[in-house]
């Protein structure tokens, strides 16, 4: 079902292309084995535990929730009940598990009451009980309860000002754990005595379990201290509930060595690097080079590019670090400081500025999408960039920089007709970067 459905959506996106070439198909072939390699169908059957003596009960929350929580129901030996929520329009028919929707990256109501019903699905389990919780990118959004004192408004307020500062997701985690009910182990201490066993699919660089969807069942090492200073670095004044509540620190998260979280196992079952490196096993099938740069790359998503762009001339001009053809791969997750009044995800901006930066290189395309199917907030996975985007949007008299500096990769590739849709993936390990180098 996961695996059919991706790679339908990989399909579709090929639909969306306005031109046709081996190119371009490499592009998206070496995406979908990507994709493949990380679903829930794929990853998750051999890693679930054996069953207990009392009850299972399934929780979860990120993109992939509903991918997940159909794979356990097809492949778990005994009863089940739960509840796990994901985003709009990235459910799947189950029968024993619950799938609530909700909004990501701004959270609403449907992830607040989604959150509160699990923590009523956890309350007054024994130690012959099971909690299996599946977790994904996109969870701490999704599982939205704040902390005492502290409104959704609240939390949504915060949320906003910290996807336009620029600050990396363990920064955004960190004040998501001190502001929620749920997050930083909280979650795993409601359910003891129970066993806790998480799965986690990772969109995080460094796949530390702790950042992936803000930790909720595992221990939490930051502060609220820390969170008080990532407000700072970013000159960001929360509302006065919240200030009030990081001053007075009253609550601080499980820390490592919580008596309460002794023992959860914790599980990562999918990761940017398997992706990467299935993607690497294709290039090398059909006659490329792989070059897997990194599979935690940070960082401003222009800045990325000029990187990326360096590599990738010196591939073609001295066969280093690998002769042409070659094939370079990229993972992890860049930022975008917004400034400008555009559209577009952090995929489209690393596109934009890869795209001035190589000035219509011969015999270089390439490629960059968010794993989950949409790229930042808007409606598509990423794009594709060609020899001849520079010279298509002159004759259409785009000017490539004047786009660049206003955040506006979106409005960019969709007047080329480069934009690729997928849909939801209901997987997420974070950005998949391509860049093929061909003879000239």
């Amino acid at each position: 079902m996961c695996v059919h459905s991706t790679r339908l959506a990989i399909h579709q996106a090929r639909a969306t292309m306005t031109t046709a070439t081996n190119a371009d198909a490499l592009l998206h072939d070496l995406f979908l084995a990507a994709l493949t390699a990380v679903t829930a169908e794929t990853r998750l059957p051999a890693a679930l535990p054996q069953p207990p003596k009392g009850r299972t009960v399934v929780i979860g929350a990120g993109k992939a929730a509903a991918a997940m929580a159909k794979t356990v129901e097809d492949h778990w030996p005994g009863p089940l009940t739960g509840l796990v929520v994901t985003r709009y329009d990235h459910d799947l028919p189950t029968g024993r598990i619950e799938v609530v929707q909700a909004s990501h990256p701004v959270p609403d109501a449907a992830g607040q009451d989604a959150a509160r019903r699990i923590v009523d699905l956890v309350q007054g389990l024994t130690a012959d009980d099971l909690v299996l919780c599946l977790i994904s990118g996109g969870g701490s959004a999704l599982l939205a309860l704040p902390a005492p004192g502290i409104t959704l408004e609240d939390k949504r307020t915060v949320a906003k000002a910290l996807l336009k500062s620029g600050a990396d997701i363990g920064e955004m985690n960190c004040v998501r754990k001190h502001l929620s009910a749920v997050k930083g182990g909280r979650l795993a201490a409601m359910a003891h005595p129970a066993r806790v066993v998480s799965l986690l699919v990772s969109d995080v660089p460094g796949d530390d379990p702790s950042v992936i969807a803000s930790g909720p069942t595992v221990p939490d090492p930051t502060s609220f201290a820390d969170a008080r200073a990532i407000l700072a670095k970013y000159g960001i004044t929360p509302p006065p509930a919240v200030a009030a509540f990081l001053e007075a620190a009253a609550d601080e998260t499980p820390k490592p060595g919580d008596p309460r979280l002794a023992g959860a196992v914790t599980t990562t079952i999918a990761t940017p690097q398997d992706a990467l490196e299935a993607a690497a096993a294709l290039a090398r099938d059909r006659g490329y080079t792989p070059v897997i740069l990194g599979d935690a790359i940070e960082g401003e998503a222009r800045e990325v590019a000029k990187v990326h762009a360096g590599i990738a001339r010196q591939v073609a001009r001295h066969g280093q670090p690998a002769p042409v053809p070659a094939v370079i791969l990229s993972g992890g997750e860049t930022t975008v400081t917004v400034r400008g009044q555009g559209r577009g995800g952090r995929n489209v901006e690393f596109l934009l500025a890869l795209a001035v930066a190589l000035d219509g290189h011969p015999g270089i395309r390439a490629a960059a999408f968010d794993t989950d199917g949409i790229d930042g907030t808007e409606d598509n996975a990423g794009a594709v960039l060609r020899p001849d985007t520079l010279k298509r949007a002159e004759a259409l008299g785009l000017d490539a920089k004047a786009f660049l500096a206003n955040n506006d990769g979106y409005s960019f590739f969709k007047a080329l007709g480069d934009l690729v849709v997928t849909g939801p993936t209901r997987t997420n390990v974070n950005d998949f970067r391509v860049i093929v180098i061909d003879p000239a």
